[in-house]
């Protein structure tokens, strides 16, 4: 009896530590999540004008140079987010809205609904709340918002301006999407610092964004500028180790850089095999998240393929993380 009564006063003490624990969480994540983000005001126009020199070359007129220049913007913003930027992958293909993870432990965090329909939840956004959102994850209000900003840092404000261009040129969707909502694990790695906020990373960056993307060529600049995508799960050093805030099944990202555990010995094409195909150098399937990253990568170009692949075999090698 006597030994019972202790295990009984030690589960006690432990639920009550660990009731102590959440109360604690739950109100630290609240506090995280109403704080307000000051960030620097851009401007860009949607879309993209043509510039003089070529309204000059192509001798248009007015009206005409303003077809082209809408014509071109609804052209690269499809392959923007049909390749490279994914925005379908969590706001769904008809950009209505969709599920970035639904678990109970994590929470439900649902992507809104981007369309101009009902429920739409950027009706009347202008160049600088789409700017604060996307490359700093900060909302309209000022407060943090969840989506994961830290992978578009270095989209330019063309390829911003061609994205929104595309989207909002898209089917109306009526379609309302309840608020993100976190569960106790996600409340207590957001309260511990192990789901970072991606304001809290970018937010306050004075760096002025480029204006428009390196020129689309194979050289180590535009491979920089493609792999910052690459980012948010393989790291800033692009080195691998597991997922910061990702689903607990995912497997460490892998090592990119040209190390012996990263991709030395590789060559492009066994890298375009990984990246487009979904293979790895032994056959094998690649598994989520990047098995889903595939159905994106396979209509990058030829060129953007080799841009990307010679940064990656320009960087210092970093040595694999557990």
């Amino acid at each position: 009896m006597k030994v019972m009564k202790i295990v009984g006063a030690v589960v006690a003490v432990l639920i009550l530590a660990g009731g102590g624990f959440y109360a604690w969480a739950a109100g630290k994540t609240k506090q995280e999540l109403s704080r307000t983000f000051v960030i620097h005001t851009v401007d860009f126009p949607i879309p993209f004008p043509l510039s003089p020199e070529e309204v000059q070359r192509e001798r248009l007129t007015p009206e005409a140079a303003c077809r082209l220049a809408r014509s071109q913007a609804l052209e690269r913003g499809k392959h923007l987010v049909e390749s490279r930027y994914a925005c379908s992958a969590c706001h769904g293909l008809d950009f209505g809205g969709g599920v970035m993870v639904d678990d109970p432990a994590i929470g439900r965090l649902l992507a809104p609904n981007l369309t101009t329909g009902s429920g739409g939840r950027t009706a009347g956004f202008r160049p600088v709340d789409w700017d604060r959102m996307v490359r700093h994850g900060v909302k309209t209000g000022g407060t943090p918002g969840m989506m994961p900003s830290e992978d578009f840092r270095q989209m330019s404000d063309q390829e911003l301006s061609d994205i929104v261009f595309y989207i909002r040129s898209q089917p109306a969707v009526d379609r309302l999407v309840p608020a993100p909502t976190l569960g106790p694990v996600g409340k207590v790695l957001v309260a511990t610092g192990k789901l970072p906020l991606s304001a809290d990373v970018i937010a306050a960056e004075e760096t002025p964004h480029p204006q428009t993307p390196p020129e689309t060529a194979p050289t180590i600049g535009f491979g920089r500028h493609l792999a910052g995508i690459c980012s948010g799960c393989h790291r800033q050093d692009l080195g691998g180790g597991p997922i910061v805030g990702g689903d607990p099944s995912w497997p460490p990202a892998s090592n990119l850089t040209p190390d012996a555990s990263g991709l030395r010995g590789w060559t492009l094409a066994r890298f375009k095999t990984a990246l487009q195909e979904g293979k790895r150098p032994d056959g094998r399937a690649l598994r989520d998240p990047m098995s889903g990253v595939v159905q994106y990568a396979k209509n990058m170009t030829g060129v953007e393929v080799e841009a990307l692949w010679g940064y990656l075999q320009s960087l210092p090698p970093v040595a694999s993380r557990k």
